[in-house]
This record gives C-alpha cells, structure tokens and sequence, in this order.
C-alpha cells in the first residue's frame, strides 16, 4: 500500500494506474455519484432572503449530472433527484453498493458576514477551527436522523475527539480526492474567475461514509449579496456546474492514462517566509522538485522528461516518484521548480528530505531559521 505523508504541510502526488485508483468495475463504466446536500425537512443554510442551500445544491447536482451523461462511458448514480431528506449513511452506502469511481456533494456555505469563495473538502482531521466549524455544521444534520448513534458508532458533530479516526477508511483514496478537489478549484478560480478559498480537509462524515475518492464542494456563500444571486441564478448554477462536470471528466481522463504530472499540496497558499541570501544554505536538508508520479517505471533520462537533465527515481509503495535537482540550496530549488513548470511539468512543487527520509517542506525551512 502506499504511504501518504501527513504533517502540517500535507504533500501528496496521485498514482494513476486506473486498476488501483478507479473502482474496479463490473462493467467499463465510470460510476459517479452525485449527493445534492441536504433535502426535505433539512434546508441546510438558509439565508436572510429566504435562500436555501438544499435548492441551490439540488439544482447544481441535476445540471452535473445532465452535463456527464452525455458520456456514454460514464453512469451518473444521484443521492436525491427530488427535495427529500436522505440520511448520510444512506449517501455513502449508495456509492459504496454501485461500487462508485467518484462521490461528489456539493453544498453552500453561510456566514453573518459578507465572506464569498468556494472551497472544496478533502476527508480529513480539521486542520483549524475554521474547517471544524464548517464541518460541524455539515454534520449536525444527523441528529435528524432515527437512531443515529447507532448508525455512525456514536459519533458526536460537536466533539473534535470523534474526528480523529474518521480518516483511515479514506486514506487509501486522499491523494486521488485531493487531485479530484484541485481540479474543481481550478476551475472556479480560472474559468469562473469565483474567489479561490482552497482544496481543505475537514471531517465530514458524508465523506467517511464512502470507498472510494470523494470530495465535499462549498459552491459559495447564500449569504453573501453578490454571491448568493449568482447560485441562485439559472447562469450562475449552470456554469458552477459546467466546471465541476469538466473537473470530474479531467480526472477521468488523468486515471486512465498511464502517468500523471504531480500535484498538490493541501490549503495551497501556505505561508512560507523566504529565507535570506545569506541562510540559503540548510545543512542536512535535501530539497528536490517533484515532477511527476505513477506505476510505469521510466528511465530518468531528459527524453522522457521533457528535455530535464539530473531527474532521478524512487519507488514508494506501489508507484514511482520522479524528482528534479538535488540541493541544500532553497534559493536555488525555487529556480529549479520554477524551470520545471516552464518545461510544461505545472503542477512540480518542491519537496524536503533529511538522512533520506521525507520531511514537510514547512519543518525543513523552520530547521533553516534556527
């Protein structure tokens, strides 16, 4: 099995050999479930105007879903197609029986300010009280639910503590959910131009319900002026759509092939304070610019790597990992990294290593301030 890296700087590249990342399939289908959050006697976040996010979800959701069936190769299996409430165990036992490839939900977000972005969830330990705020939110529809004790093993939306093992069953699937949840996000930033707030982890338990890659999309805020008109609007929900349908037939298309571009660090926009001319040099910190990632071994020669020279190879796990440069140097490895993505390798960050062994980035740096 391969070994995910977890620190407060979470890196993770996505293997893309389709028997391992894919469901596997009793017929050459690609199943997705779509899950429109909330329904029925559950609205979800309502705003001041009368705005509910189990409208606006619903709406999205059946555009999606509209948008890949014209894919012959692709089942779209939905969670609700009218407004009624459905359990989030029933959500993911629906995806885990079709034996899914995907699980998307999509959802709305709210706040007593002005706050607008779409931000997209990974399952995951919250990463700060923000994300856990989010989730708790989410979450606190099962208290609708008949005997939802017994259905999530006690679980409590309002306990931090009942967080911590929602990430095994899914950990075998966070790198392909993380590559899942870039590409919605790039999406709305670059194609919708709608304010980025990040691919982010947090413990949705909708998302602890599947076997498969999932990811929770926060559309945007019902509650903000601006932005709630624009999800409310025919225009707005069709083109939210529009990019999630694209997102999805991208990684599609990345899992059949036989190689990927690396991808993605978690809550992309990291602080990372620039170290001076002078301390450039960490002692007993290696960094090198990861390129790329998958089960075919290829020989590290520029002629499989775009021209790039000093590529070398390791293998974890199942897949291989492709670096670029080799340097204590963090000066020099931004350059490197920055040449990479130059090279046609867009999605190349860099990593850290001390006595061999994989450290976070943001350790490696902080050694370096010291």
């Amino acid at each position: 099995m391969k070994r995910i890296f977890l620190s407060i700087t979470i890196i993770l590249t996505l293997g893309v050999n389709s028997t391992i990342n894919a469901q596997e399939s009793e017929n050459e289908q690609f199943i997705v479930v779509l899950d429109a959050g909330h329904g029925g006697r559950e609205p979800g976040k309502v705003a001041k105007n009368g705005l509910k996010e189990k409208d606006i979800t619903l709406k999205i959701i059946l555009a999606v879903g509209k948008e890949l069936e014209k894919n012959k190769d692709i089942k779209v299996i939905y969670t609700r197609k009218t407004d009624t409430f459905v359990d989030l165990f029933v959500r993911g036992s629906i995806a885990n029986k079709a034996n899914a490839d995907l699980f998307v939900s999509v959802h709305c977000n709210a706040h007593y300010s002005q706050a607008s972005g779409s931000e997209t969830y990974v399952l995951g330990i919250h990463r700060n009280d923000t994300n856990f705020e989010v989730a708790k939110a989410e979450n606190s529809v099962i208290f609708l639910e008949d005997n939802y004790k017994e259905n999530y093993g006690g679980f409590d939306p309002n306990s931090p503590e009942s967080f911590v093992g929602l990430t095994l069953m899914q950990e075998a699937y966070l790198d392909q959910s993380i590559q899942l949840a870039k590409n919605i996000q790039d999406n709305f930033t670059y194609s919708l131009k709608r304010k980025n707030r990040g691919v982010k982890q947090a413990g949705f338990i909708v998302l602890h319900q599947t076997v498969m890659p999932s990811v929770l999309v926060e559309s945007g805020f019902i509650t903000n002026n601006d932005e709630g008109k624009y999800l409310n609007s025919s225009k707005g929900q069709a083109e939210m759509a529009s990019a999630i349908s694209k997102a999805i037939l991208k990684y599609k298309n990345t899992v059949e092939s036989n190689i990927s571009e690396a991808t993605y660090s978690i809550e992309e926009a990291i602080d990372i304070t620039p170290i001076p001319s002078e301390e450039n040099i960490i002692s007993n910190v290696v960094f090198k610019v990861q390129i790329a990632a998958g089960s075919n071994i290829l020989e590290p020669k520029p002629s499989n790597f775009k021209g790039l020279e000093s590529v070398s190879r390791e293998k974890e796990g199942a897949f291989y990992k492709y670096f670029y440069g080799y340097t204590s140097d963090y000066n020099k490895i931004q350059t490197m990294e920055e040449y990479a993505q130059k090279k046609g390798f867009k999605s190349a960050f860099i990593v850290a290593f001390k006595d061999g062994k994989h450290i976070s980035l943001e350790k490696a740096l902080n050694q370096g301030s010291k």
